[in-house]
């Protein structure tokens, strides 16, 4: 009797929170009713908050799971301990440097983190999201029955559940619109369009053109959206309403479509916005289904080479830009990805199915991944070439405008510095993360090997050494920590958003030794 009674008790109980969970619907970003032309561009915001400083720093957060978002989080500590001398005698450290950060899938987490809540991140982010099981928590919530009912709905998918659990253990509901006014770097992460393989970047010019407000877009969305493995999660579904908010393109870009003059370099931008076009007709595509950004573009590079393709087109028509007082332009390429050894060609015997499968996506997308840095690498050199022959004797009497205008370049020299575990000189330790997964959850000890990888290798870079001597630069010793959270909690951070962690996030902060022994 009394076991009838309990299950017809917990029938009560449980039935209503089913019918609840099958009324589970997505967010749906909303429209922008009237697109406003006069709204500052992302370049705009990077000249008016560079404040004659003369060295800019990019980083670009590949994927690669949890590995990737500890690699690029040992990189951020890296630069938070090199000490830089401006040209007006302040000491600044190279981390203030930081102007822009993509990042794609694992990476796109300590980028938006990063972005939202600055250096309070270095308090919190090891122990609620690094060395965290992330993915047991994810397949947990993915299996748990309560959640059936909303998975079997139009719209909702894993990746949802996914974007709720981010939201919980890091963004908070953090939005873009107060990502914006956090002042700190521009992050641009991207995801993959999956019915063209556009990526779509997570920028408000890009949603423009599909007439979409990103403001109220949810980091935890775009997080979920840029991670969203293809078959493992289920695409983000994101409204599309171009053609309905009256869009106009900037005028600068329309100043690079009319010039007299064939500007090689507005070629990249002007296809990136060709791009854009073929997808955001609402009438016939009212739907964007994004999934993981490494599908696209693996490095984060893409974009990186979008907005120097967009700076030196501005330069060549002569218009104002970012990188007309910058001295010198440095690119951390933070590329995760891993190049385990198999032993298939030892063996007449092909592979099994999945391992074809996996090896025949990754391959296309190493691939490409090496061409975007080679293509760095090309404008590097042309740009040095070109102010080379502008700078020789053999120029100086020149008096050819057209060849003036040939050989103009930015007086700005890249150094695009190579964090990747094959920059590791220690053989051993380069094969040991070579081998760890791409999953969201990783032992400890992996992780604190990853961040002081990258430490290692940024400092052993010959690129970087040479960066350093030319920016008068320095390394500042690290400040004392206790499991990974520095003493003098209290002076952590003067971020705009770090007020915004909830109760139960200041007691986290704490990184309270008592629990941790």
């Amino acid at each position: 009797m009394a076991a009838r009674l309990w299950k017809h008790s917990a029938i009560l109980v449980v039935t209503p929170l089913l019918l609840l969970g099958g009324c589970a619907t997505r967010p749906v970003n909303p429209p922008i009713k009237k697109y406003n032309p006069e709204q500052i561009s992302p370049f705009d915001r990077l000249d008016e908050s560079r404040d004659g400083r003369q060295d800019m720093v990019i980083l670009a957060f590949s994927g690669g799971g949890m590995r990737a978002a500890a690699f690029s989080y040992g990189t951020l500590e890296t630069l938070q301990r090199i000490e830089v001398t401006t040209t007006s005698g302040k000491k600044i450290r190279l981390l203030d440097e930081v102007d822009l950060i993509t990042g794609v899938s694992g990476g796109s987490f300590t980028a938006l983190a990063y972005g939202m809540y600055g250096e309070q991140l270095f308090n919190f982010y090891e122990h609620r999201f690094l060395k965290r099981n992330v993915q047991g928590e994810l397949i947990a919530r993915i299996l748990n029955p309560l959640n059936w009912p909303a998975l079997a709905s139009a719209g909702w998918s894993r990746s949802e559940i996914a974007a709720q659990l981010y939201d919980e253990i890091l963004f908070n509901d953090a939005t873009f619109a107060e990502l914006e006014r956090t002042g700190g770097p521009m992050i641009a992460v991207s995801s993959t369009e999956l019915t063209t393989g556009s990526r779509i970047v997570f920028l408000q010019q890009n949603f423009d053109v599909m007439c979409a407000d990103l403001g109220p877009f949810k980091l935890s969305r775009a997080a979920a959206a840029s991670s969203a493995v293809p078959v493992v999660l289920a695409p983000i579904t994101i409204n599309n309403y171009g053609g309905t908010c009256g869009y106009e393109e900037p005028a600068w870009i329309l100043s690079l479509v009319k010039t007299d003059r064939k500007q090689r370099s507005a070629s990249r931008i002007l296809n990136r916005l060709q791009d854009l076009r073929e997808i955001v007709d609402a009438t016939q595509n009212p739907y964007l289904h994004l999934v993981d950004g490494g599908v696209a573009d693996n490095l984060g590079l893409r974009g990186v080479l979008d907005f120097i393709g967009t700076f030196e087109a501005l330069h060549e028509a002569g218009q104002p830009a970012p990188l007309d007082n910058v001295r010198r332009l440095i690119i951390f390429v933070v590329n995760a990805a891993s190049s385990p050894s198999t032993s298939w060609n030892l063996s007449e015997r092909p592979p099994g199915g999945i391992r074809t499968l996996v090896q025949a996506v990754g391959v296309p997308i190493d691939r490409f991944s090496a061409e975007s840095v080679e293509l760095l690498q090309d404008i590097k050199a042309r740009w040095a070439l070109l102010r080379q022959i502008r700078h020789s004797d053999a120029f100086a009497d020149n008096k050819d405008p057209a060849l003036a205008q040939a050989v103009e370049a930015p007086d700005t020299d890249i150094y695009v510095v190579d964090v990747s575990f094959d920059a590791l000189s220690d053989k051993s330790e380069r094969g040991n993360l070579n081998q760890l997964p791409t999953s969201l959850a990783l032992p400890d000890d992996a992780i604190d090997r990853l961040r002081s990888a990258a430490r290692t290798i940024i400092l052993a870079s010959p690129e970087f050494q040479e960066a350093l001597e030319r920016a008068g630069a320095r390394i500042i010793d690290p400040p004392e920590t206790v499991n990974g959270c520095p003493l003098e909690q209290g002076e952590a951070s003067a971020h705009p958003e770090a007020g915004r962690l909830t109760d139960h996030d200041s007691t986290d902060r704490q990184c309270d030794a008592q629990g941790k022994q």
